[in-house]
C-alpha cells in the first residue's frame, strides 16, 4: 500500500510555544485552507483561556472543555479540548474566510478510520488528540473547576497534532512538538493514546470545492512562525 500524505504548512512550537500545540496544529490547518494567520494572532483573538490559580494549598483552573488552561506560551500550563478548538476555529474562519464556506465539526469519538475516509481521503487534514512522542498517559494532576468547585482528572502528556496521512500500518502527522516535522507513528500505538485523550478530534470539511484539489506528496519543508 502506498502512504497517502497531504502537504500542509509545518510550524514547531518548542521555541515559542510550549503548550501550544492545540492552537499551532490550528493555525497549520488554517493555512491548509489558504488563511494568512499566525500562531499569536490564533491564541490572542480566537483562542479561549484562563490561567490556574492556588488556593489555600489547592488548584484551580477552568473546564479544558471551555477553554484553554493557562498560556500556550508558558510552560507549566496544560492544554484545551476539542470543544475549545472547534469554536477558535469558526470565530477565525468566519473572520478570515467567511464562515458559511466551512463545517468545523467536534470529531471526538470519530473512529479514526472513518476520519481518514471523510477527510484525509478527501484531501484535507484533521486535529488529532493523542500523547506527546506517544507516550504513556499520567493520570493527573487533579484540579477544583472555578466555576462548580467539583474536581477535574487530566490525563497528562496530553498532545494535538494535525493528521495529514496514512500507510497500511501507520499514521502520519504535522506534530510541532520538538520540531519533529513530518513523522510516522504505528496505528495501534496512536489509536491506543488517542482513546487515553478521549477521542478527541476536530475537522474542518468545505460546503463547496471548486475545482481544488490536494496535493499527495512527500515529506513538506518546514515552516516556522514569525
Amino acid at each position: 500500500m502506498t502512504a497517502r500524505i497531504l502537504q500542509v504548512p509545518y510550524i514547531d512550537q518548542s521555541v515559542r510555544y510550549p503548550t501550544g500545540c492545540e492552537s499551532v496544529s490550528a493555525v497549520m490547518l488554517l493555512r491548509f485552507l489558504g488563511v494568512e494567520i499566525t500562531v499569536d494572532e490564533f491564541i490572542e483573538r480566537y483562542l479561549e483561556k484562563r490561567p490556574m490559580t492556588e488556593r489555600d494549598g489547592r488548584l484551580y483552573g477552568p473546564d479544558p472543555r471551555e477553554c484553554f488552561c493557562g498560556s500556550p506560551y508558558d510552560e507549566d500550563s496544560f492544554g484545551c479540548y476539542a470543544p475549545v478548538i472547534r469554536k477558535a476555529l469558526e470565530k477565525a474562519l468566519e473572520e478570515s474566510a467567511g464562515g458559511g464556506r466551512y463545517i468545523v465539526a467536534d470529531e471526538t469519538n470519530t473512529p479514526t478510520s472513518q476520519l481518514l475516509s471523510e477527510y484525509i481521503d478527501k484531501g484535507l487534514p484533521v486535529l488529532y488528540w493523542a500523547c506527546i512522542n506517544m507516550r504513556e498517559p499520567i493520570v493527573g494532576p487533579i484540579w477544583n473547576l472555578y466555576e462548580t468547585g467539583e474536581e477535574f482528572t487530566w490525563i497528562s502528556n496530553e498532545h494535538c497534532m494535525l493528521l495529514v496521512g496514512y500507510d497500511e500500518e501507520g499514521y502520519y502527522f504535522n506534530d510541532p512538538f520538538e520540531n519533529h516535522g513530518l513523522i510516522r507513528y504505528p496505528g495501534a500505538v496512536v489509536e491506543d493514546r488517542h482513546a487515553a485523550q478521549h477521542g478527541m478530534a476536530v475537522g474542518v470539511k468545505m460546503r463547496a470545492v471548486h475545482g481544488r484539489r490536494a496535493a499527495i506528496c512527500t515529506p513538506v519543508p518546514r515552516e516556522e512562525d514569525s
